[in-house]
């Protein structure tokens, strides 16, 4: 059995856990999310983000690497961005939970 591709996935510097609270990678709009993927491997991968249907970003990262990218909306909501990284016949996919809240918190 051979190991993952992606090691580990942040979302905001933290590593991403789709249990956790949503609300510790929440972001008021116009401030970014910051999504990286720590790769394993040898040779080329190929990463691609998706969101809303659009590809936002797609490269090619070197092995052993990693990929980062920033994101920004201008209104509030939900979404979910795609990442998938592809290598040696391999892919993984991972849905982030991506939520927008209209005004930061007061208190």
């Amino acid at each position: 059995m051979s190991a993952n591709i992606v090691k580990m996935v942040k979302l905001n510097n933290l590593q991403y856990n789709p249990n956790r609270d949503p609300q510790v990678y929440r972001r008021v709009v116009g401030h970014p999310f910051r999504i990286q993927a720590m790769l394993n491997g040898t040779g080329s991968a190929k990463v691609t983000l998706t969101c809303e249907g659009k590809t936002l970003k797609e490269t090619n990262v070197e092995l052993p690497g990693m990929f980062s990218y920033e994101l920004t909306f201008k209104d509030a909501g939900v979404r979910i961005a795609t990442l998938t990284v592809s290598s040696e016949g391999k892919s993984e996919s991972y849905d982030l939970r991506l939520d927008t809240e209209a005004h930061a918190k007061v208190g």
